[in-house]
């Protein structure tokens, strides 16, 4: 298409994407907002000065500009978010996680260093999207037993599985895609290794930035509107554990004077009838009807429910219970919450024990255990009087967890509030997460079509609830990429890359082989931040080609050059799948993107621009 055709359609729509990028940046509005204005400025411009092809159709309508919000892009995207929200859910990757975090608390830079590595290698023989799908969940887990924010790894995880699909003709979907554009164009073919020494240069550097200097850049918090983020306290309830019948507690003895059954948790007193038995315990065997009084914090309570279901049988059975109630507590835990109440001053609770109140408070939230500031218990449970100022931890449905907020007798914590995995879905959840990436890395099935079975196959085998997978699905990028590809149809519908290209060869016009080969690295560095990394890879190989024979030199100086730049996608989340898959996970924000990979491309350019002339011999 001329540029001449359509001059005012491709300044308005340089101009819409330049306020979309600038309002990005700022952060002042939403993104959701920004990317909603942008997509409206659009379709309002291409509705009142199209574009007409020579069919007279108008060639950017609102089917083609809305069209990125049905894009496979997107949906592979959002469904896999979803399958990583099934494997964190489901802690299916607990035991690994425990492996790399048994050596990552001791030597945490070395390990997420070797992390690095091996995803720099997967990525140079696979697709780069399952690849950070399977390590998300592991880095996420990894800094939160470290206590630290995702967001200082998953960038940076991103980033490392972009410079590892560099090596390879297969490490890239780009890289792909300027192959066939290539061989279409003269009919020669890029060979598997060609661009391996090159792209190993870049990768080498990239890795020293993400490793060195990226940290000192990258957010070092989560924000506080993160919903996912909570802060769960350290501090210890009493718990008591009923053994009832089908207890897996029951026969296990004590060894040196503990329970490895109950490993860390504290037992401060097993009481059998009448007798009492206080610690050290020498030669204990658990019996049906023991009740023991348990020390130990939410998380690891929640962690032992969570693998073991069947353990609030004990828990939550009162003696004052008749059957029917025994009956529905001792239900799955699927879809239940725990959560923190504070008993609040003149409580009708106040005084009453929790044998009175049946374990439970008004709603059906069932108690599980209580926090006394002043001192600690060692006592059946049966007997303590609530004091106000008591935290008691309880469990229920979200109904039931709702309905506390509107009991003056406690007040919720709502920041303490964390639903109960279950651990026994994680076998699932492994089976799904590895056949969508085995079908996607072995091409048999496109990856729309593999991701898309995945999400449902989570939530209709249990893996996740609707709510989890809907949460899962983050509008901002949702309505990024829609965003983002409507902005990219437009540019190259109205000739506007095309008009970048030209133009810098007119600048340029006389310069060394050498200085047009460095701008063109640039040009196309920043449009794939724009445009998306294949869509640049697409539209500039036959520029590239052109300016080669133009220049009289080999095309694969410049094809190559196309392939590089255009793997720069790191300065915009919806440049690249992999940078939209961490965004939400890492809370991150579209200036972090600009702050941690504007560096980046340019030390890229840098390199690329020395190290170059001297491997073609220029």
């Amino acid at each position: 298409m001329e540029l001449v055709h359509y001059p005012i359609q491709m300044w308005l729509t340089f101009g819409i994407i330049m306020g979309a990028i600038i309002f990005y940046a700022l952060d002042n509005i939403p993104m959701e907002i920004t990317s909603l204005g942008a997509v409206s400025l659009l379709l309002i411009l291409f509705h009142f000065i199209p574009i007409i092809d020579d069919t007279g159709t108008n060639i950017l309508n609102f089917k083609n500009l809305l069209a990125g919000f049905s894009d496979p892009a997107l949906i592979t995207v959002l469904a896999l978010l979803v399958i990583g929200q099934g494997m964190v859910q489901t802690g299916a990757l607990e035991k690994p996680v425990q492996i790399i975090v048994k050596h990552g608390l001791n030597y945490p830079r070395r390990v997420i260093f070797a992390c690095f590595i091996l995803v720099m290698i997967i990525s140079a023989l696979l697709n780069n999207t399952p690849v950070v799908v399977i390590f998300i969940p592991i880095f996420i887990t990894l800094m939160d037993k470290m206590d630290k924010s995702a967001g200082l790894v998953l960038m940076p995880l991103s980033f490392v599985s972009i410079l590892g699909g560099m090596t390879t003709l297969i490490g890239s979907s780009t890289n792909l895609l300027v192959a066939g554009a290539y061989k279409r164009q003269t009919g020669l073919d890029i060979g598997f290794f060609d661009i391996t020494i090159p792209g190993l240069f870049l990768a080498t550097l990239g890795l020293l930035y993400i490793i060195i200097i990226a940290p000192l850049i990258l957010p070092k918090k989560l924000s506080q509107s993160d919903g996912n983020t909570v802060n769960i306290t350290g501090k210890q309830f009493i718990v008591q554990l009923n053994l009832v019948e089908g207890n897996s507690l029951i026969g296990k003895k004590s060894i040196a004077g503990m329970f490895p059954d109950l490993s860390r948790m504290t037992v401060r007193l097993v009481q059998r009838g009448y007798k009492e038995y206080l610690p050290p315990f020498d030669d204990i065997v658990f019996q049906e009807g023991d009740c023991i009084i348990l020390a130990t914090t939410r998380a690891i309570l929640t962690d032992k429910i969570s693998k073991d279901p069947d353990l609030l049988k004990g828990i939550l059975t009162a003696s004052n219970m008749d059957d029917d109630a025994v009956e529905q507590i001792q239900t799955t835990t699927r879809g239940q919450k725990i959560a923190e109440v504070i008993i609040a001053p003149a409580s009708r609770l106040d005084g009453r024990t929790l044998d009175q109140i049946g374990y439970h408070i008004q709603g059906g939230c069932k108690v599980l255990g209580i926090q006394r500031r002043s001192r600690m218990v060692r006592t059946s449970l049966d007997d303590v009087r609530l004091e106000a100022g008591d935290i008691l931890l309880v469990v229920g449905s979200s109904a039931q967890i709702n309905a506390i907020r509107m009991n003056k007798d406690v007040l919720l914590m709502e920041w303490a509030t964390r639903e109960v995995p279950i651990r026994s879905d994680s076998w699932k959840a492994l089976g799904i997460f590895t056949a969508v990436v085995a079908f996607a890395a072995s091409n048999t099935i496109p990856i729309p079509v593999t991701a898309t079975c995945g999400a449902f196959l989570m939530v209709a085998l249990g893996c996740l609830n609707i709510r989890q997978a809907s949460r899962a699905v983050d509008r901002r990028i949702f309505l990024l990429i829609g965003a983002a590809l409507a902005m990219g149809v437009s540019l190259q519908s109205t000739g506007g890359a095309f008009y970048l290209a030209e133009k810098m060869l007119h600048i340029l016009d006389g310069a060394s082989v050498s200085i047009i080969m460095s701008a063109f690295f640039l040009l196309i560095a920043i449009l794939t931040n724009v445009l998306s990394n294949n869509a640049t890879a697409v539209l500039f190989t036959p520029i590239a080609i052109n300016i080669a024979h133009n220049l009289e030199v080999d095309p694969m100086i410049f094809i190559m050059t196309v392939i590089f730049a255009a793997n720069c996608s790191f300065a915009t989340p919806m440049s690249y799948q992999t940078n939209l898959l961490v965004m939400a996970p890492g809370n991150y924000k579209f200036n972090d993107f600009i702050k941690v990979g504007i560096p980046l491309i340019l030390i890229l350019w840098l390199a690329y621009t020395f190290f170059a002339p001297w491997y073609f011999g220029l």
